[in-house]
């Protein structure tokens, strides 16, 4: 990806590591990790090539467009002046922005760091020689990211290590994910073609698509794991579980009113009086902002009707997932009155995708 092209993107985590440490064990887990879970994350390796002007480029392209910077401490860390450089201007740009920094150490001790001993002091033994400039602003560096707030392998797995630190940048991101049972088998094909709808056919659009196929198949499950994987794309969020069974319950489109206006205002509650309240409420929140709305077990149109309303201002980019057992739930004129378009087959069909969930084939199956 050419320079120019990252200064157009926005990421969520910039990693700062010793390549010759950690860049294809433990930077790399965590990399896979951090992504896996949809979260943008910037390495070095993958996205721009060192230049003259590359501390320039990763400032502008970088770290004004990312939310954490994560700063893996590990032995040979303080060797390097790139990393020092780096890590100089991450506490710059947190000093001035709203930018969190954090630091993980591995395999080496918090005190190491701050006090610049053993492997610390050798390095700077060495910068002190032919960076004495520079030495005192790196080594006020060290001992400032020190004192925030860290995480530290000591005896750990590293394995539990890395879940450790991605659920802290869910956490400070305000990303809930959604539970799936491990080992998941078929179901990533049909997840990758909905990953390329939101890529290619509806990126910059509303869209709307229906996830359909028989009872126990799969489909909410695929919702969650395409829920989880890209939750951190949109500016709100909200999966509505069971929407056929709750919303049959007394006052039931009330509560999901209240979770869809919770979940995208990240828990702020607002109180609901009656669905046209809610109906209203819905609107004011989905036109400002980016959300992607799960709807899970859906089987009738008027449900969502008495949800959402028609003609909602659903933010450009907004994407709508529907889980349901009947394959021809969407129609042109249901997708007219949702969005506020004329009902042609073409307008409405480009809003519109359908995938379906089939069984496994022998190859696919246990």
């Amino acid at each position: 990806m050419a320079v120019s092209e990252i200064s157009r993107c926005s990421y969520h985590v910039f990693l700062s590591f010793r390549g010759e440490d950690t860049r294809r064990s433990f930077t790399d887990h965590l990399y896979t990790a951090l992504v896996h879970l949809g979260i943008q994350t910037f390495r070095d390796d993958e996205v721009i090539e060192r230049g003259n002007n590359i501390k320039d480029e990763i400032e502008k392209a970088i770290l004004h467009h990312s939310k954490i910077s994560i700063v893996v401490f590990s032995k040979n860390y303080a060797a390097s002046t790139w990393c020092l450089n780096e890590l100089v201007i991450i506490l710059e740009h947190k000093k001035s922005s709203k930018h969190i920094v954090l630091p993980v150490f591995y395999d080496v001790d918090l005190s190491q760091v701050k006090n610049q001993t053993g492997s610390y002091a050798e390095a700077f033994t060495q910068h002190e020689q032919n960076f004495e400039s520079v030495v005192q602003t790196w080594r006020n560096a060290l001992k400032e990211v020190a004192d925030i707030g860290c995480m530290v392998l000591q005896d750990r797995h590293e394995s539990q290590f890395i879940q450790d630190i991605v659920k802290e940048v869910q956490n400070k991101l305000h990303l809930i994910s959604l539970y799936v049972p491990p080992y998941l088998v078929g179901i990533d094909s049909l997840v990758t073609q909905i990953n390329q709808w939101l890529e290619q056919d509806g990126a910059n659009k509303v869209g709307i698509a229906t996830i359909c196929g028989i009872g126990g198949i799969g489909k909410t499950t695929i919702a969650k794991v395409f829920h989880n994987q890209n939750i951190p794309r949109f500016e709100g969020y909200s999966f509505l579980a069971d929407v056929r069974e709750t919303s049959q319950d007394c006052n039931g489109l009330v509560c999901l009113q209240r979770q869809l206006i919770s979940d995208i205002l990240q828990g702020k509650s607002h109180k609901i009086y009656n669905i046209d309240n809610g109906i209203n409420k819905i609107k004011e929140i989905v036109c400002c902002r980016t959300v992607l709305l799960v709807l899970d077990d859906v089987d009738e149109l008027e449900k969502i009707r008495k949800l959402m309303g028609t003609q909602i201002p659903f933010h450009p980019r907004s994407k709508i997932i529907i889980t349901s057992r009947n394959r021809c739930l969407l129609n042109a004129h249901f997708i007219s009155q949702m969005f506020d378009l004329e009902a042609s087959t073409s307008t409405c069909g480009g809003l519109s995708k359908l995938f379906e969930v089939k069984e496994l084939a022998s190859s696919e199956s246990l």
